[in-house]
């Protein structure tokens, strides 16, 4: 029986808009930022249509030259893709700001998908090394985050809302969030009118995400993996489990990986600049549910997440306690 390609599979959002079920993600090391342009060229040329980006990654300059040069070779229209971008918490208080600099550097009109990267806060500070001039990660002395302790996370996503219901705004097709463990999903549901249509969260089978994949679903709230090949190293591909069932449906480690959340029905945006690994790693597994059950299994018996960044201790459910939500 013939299936799809990954690349050919595609879900709907509970606004009326469909997303591609695969994406390239473009949060490349700051040494690699300029390889992301061929990166997306060669995603593009294999049948992506799906491009994860965000303000804080530096890379949407990067994003935006290959879009254009994509359009002007005839290969696709602008119409053809669904980009995703992010407003990061240093402009917690002016998702204004950060969606005409991401509209700006990636050269388009509209965003398909603008998430809140985290719930968090940053006191904003000027670094003209740093991202359009501002700080990405500002510190307070002894290196801890700079957090504003008096402002509130909500705030963000309340401004990215106004934005998208203006019906004289089009800038923006569909709004949702990142890294939002249940509780705080909770709370934008009880106090904004527009339900959030994704959530994007660092998922694998060592980190399954039980609970919020479970409200998720039943919120009719769709999950975006991030890091599903275990962020830098890939270290998933090397678990002996991933090469059983690599072996096993005659498919690569990374092809099993990716499959593993779109046979959920959530989609997954795995990261990287390797235009051969990119093009290859397009087949969609149409894993058995005992495997799936095996795959979610590793995070009862060994569960690990990979992305441990300082402001992570910040979000409950992230790592530590965190503040109150």
């Amino acid at each position: 029986m013939l299936h799809p390609k990954s690349t050919e599979i595609s879900f709907l959002l509970n606004n009326g808009v469909r997303m591609p079920a695969i994406g390239l993600g473009t949060a490349n090391p700051p040494e690699k930022l300029a390889e992301t342009k061929q990166a997306v060229k060669a995603a593009v040329k294999a049948g992506y249509r799906n491009i994860d980006t965000a303000w804080a990654y530096g890379s949407e300059p990067f994003v935006g030259e290959a879009i254009k040069e994509l359009i002007e070779e005839g290969a696709i229209k602008r119409e053809d893709l669904f980009i995703t971008s992010k407003v990061w918490p240093v402009l917690w208080d002016d998702a204004e700001r950060s969606l005409q600099e991401s509209l700006k550097s990636l050269g388009v009109d509209y965003i398909d998908l603008w998430l809140q990267h985290w719930p968090l806060c940053y006191n904003r500070r000027e670094d003209p090394h740093g991202i359009n001039g501002l700080a990405r990660n500002p510190e307070k002395a002894d290196g801890s985050p700079d957090f504003n302790e008096k402002a509130d996370w909500l705030d963000t996503y309340k401004q990215m809302e106004r934005i998208y219901s203006n019906p004289k705004d089009n800038r923006v097709r569909a709004i949702g969030v990142s890294n939002f463990p249940v509780e705080y999903l909770k709370r934008v549901l009880k106090e904004c009118p527009v339900k959030p249509v994704l959530n994007q969260v660092e998922m694998h089978p060592r980190l399954p995400q039980f609970e919020l994949n479970e409200f998720c679903h039943d919120n009719d709230i769709k999950l975006t993996a991030y890091s599903p090949l275990g962020s830098h190293g890939a270290p998933m591909v090397k678990h002996p489990l991933i090469k059983e069932m690599s072996q096993k449906y005659k498919a690569s480690e990374n092809d099993i990986l990716t499959s593993f959340h779109i046979r959920q029905g959530n989609t997954v945006v795995p990261r990287s600049i390797n235009s051969v690994r990119i093009a290859s790693n397009i087949e969609f597994v149409p894993l058995s549910k005992d495997d799936l059950d095996k795959l979610k299994d590793l995070g009862r018996t060994e569960p690990k997440r990979f992305i441990n960044e300082k402001w992570n201790a910040a979000v409950p459910g992230f790592s530590g306690t965190g503040p109150k939500i």
